[in-house]
């Protein structure tokens, strides 16, 4: 009987620290459309979690501008983002702890091959399409070239930047803005063939980050399941899995990062038109 109401309080003590555990949402950036988002994400952070046990469930929005939205309203602690190097959401406290592997991006702007548009003045007046307001590499960093040089496009947003080739190639806009791995990545997987008309400086990709609330010991944790995520055969195979469903390099994992790594996202801001701030 002794040995039954030990092991029952052991299992009591269990079950309380297990309810005590906090739950983070974790909220990346809508690269593509929700269910693919979801199939690329989910098995990843389920890893994390496990192998952690700092629990991480998925959190997004319709559009990238929704998901950063919750960012910003505090609703999330962990974050697959580049939109919180501004001056303003540097004050916030946002920490870099990771990214994925993969070159430093360009920021371009692209028409489809057969377009007779050829310079990037030839787009006045003219629809271009983005992923949303708050893509930094694919819309910040193009729109600001384009008010430096005075060109005014109507900005249209499709919410993703898979939504945004779609509109490109229905011909609802005469260009596109991206990044240089998305275009790419495109064109090898439609076979669509872009003509760029303009490419801006590098600029590393997304950052996992972490909130200021987030303890130092849940952040050691999470970062070591990312990082170390490739070394193990099950984690290799859901980093795999996940790369060829959304048709990224199927290699790719996640590394260290740190805030350092990220000062050319600064010094954009620092010179950048307001509107584009």
């Amino acid at each position: 009987m002794l040995r039954l109401l030990i092991s029952l309080c052991l299992l009591m003590t269990s079950l309380q620290a297990q309810a005590q555990q906090p739950v983070y949402r974790f909220s990346p950036v809508n690269q593509w459309d929700i269910p693919k988002t979801a199939a690329y994400w989910n098995p990843i952070i389920q890893y994390v979690s496990q192998q952690s046990g700092v629990q991480l469930e998925l959190k997004i929005g319709r559009t990238s501008a929704d998901t950063t939205a919750y960012v910003l309203a505090q609703e999330v602690e962990f974050v697959f983002s580049n939109h919180l190097f501004s001056p303003e959401r540097d004050k916030l406290g946002w920490k870099v702890f990771g990214r994925r592997t993969g070159p430093a991006l360009q920021g371009q702007i692209a028409v489809l091959d057969n377009s007779p548009i050829r310079t990037l003045e030839e787009l006045s007046k003219q629809d271009m399409v983005f992923a949303g307001p708050e893509a930094f590499i694919g819309y910040r960093v193009p729109q600001a070239e384009l008010m430096n040089r005075g060109i005014e496009v109507n900005a249209v947003f499709a919410g993703n930047q898979n939504a945004a080739f779609a509109q490109l190639l229905a011909g609802k806009a005469k260009a596109v803005g991206s990044n240089s791995a998305l275009i790419d990545g495109f064109t090898e997987k439609q076979g669509t063939k872009f003509r760029v008309l303009w490419t801006s400086e590098s600029y590393l990709d997304l950052a996992l980050m972490a909130s200021g609330k987030v303890s130092t010991k849940d952040v050691r944790a999470v970062t070591n399941a990312f990082i170390n995520m490739h070394k193990s055969k099950a984690g290799a195979l859901i980093l795999k899995q996940a790369s060829e469903s959304v048709g990224m390099d199927p290699n790719s994992h996640f590394l260290p990062a740190y805030d350092k790594d990220y000062e050319s996202y600064r010094r954009f801001y620092a010179t950048a038109p307001m509107a584009v701030r």
